[in-house]
């Protein structure tokens, strides 16, 4: 699908706010909210817009850590692990990788002794690094028209 600037003016104000009704966005880029409507609908069915969701705080949910972890898969480990993942209550967000290491994930945990745990399982699978977040410095940035 080609995206005009309009398209790209209402995803970027769906990108700030998803919430936002088809009569604030129509009012923000200048035609009405039935013409809103029927743009992010075609950019739905194309895929453009993938899905909306909420942003749930970790810390304020009652998990104290946030940490990524990068997997370097053993040997016929990969396959196993890939199904086996999305079991994982702990990952928020896996990535298939390039490079030295198979995986990365960024996980939520209670405690040290919940990292010490998940390390445990995902240990059968490969060798293992850990970092743990100390903040967020971009957060879900825009996508933005390519230049």
């Amino acid at each position: 699908m080609k995206l005009d600037s309009l398209n790209w003016e209402i995803l970027a104000l769906l990108q700030g706010n998803a919430r936002l009704s088809n009569a604030a966005i129509g009012r923000q880029v200048g035609i009405s909210s039935p013409a809103v409507s029927e743009r992010i609908k075609k950019m739905e069915d194309a895929g453009v817009i993938q899905q909306y969701y909420t942003v749930i705080s970790a810390i304020e949910s009652g998990y104290q850590l946030k940490a990524i972890i990068t997997l370097r898969a053993f040997m016929g480990k990969l396959k196993p692990f890939l199904q086996k993942v999305h079991t994982f209550d702990e990952v928020v967000n896996c990535y298939r990788i390039t490079g030295n290491e198979n995986i990365v994930m960024e996980v939520i945990l209670k405690n040290q002794h919940h990292l010490e745990t998940f390390i445990d399982q995902l240990i059968t699978y490969g060798e293992t690094k850990t970092q743990i977040v100390l903040s967020h410095v971009v957060r879900n940035n825009e996508v933005r028209p390519l230049s």
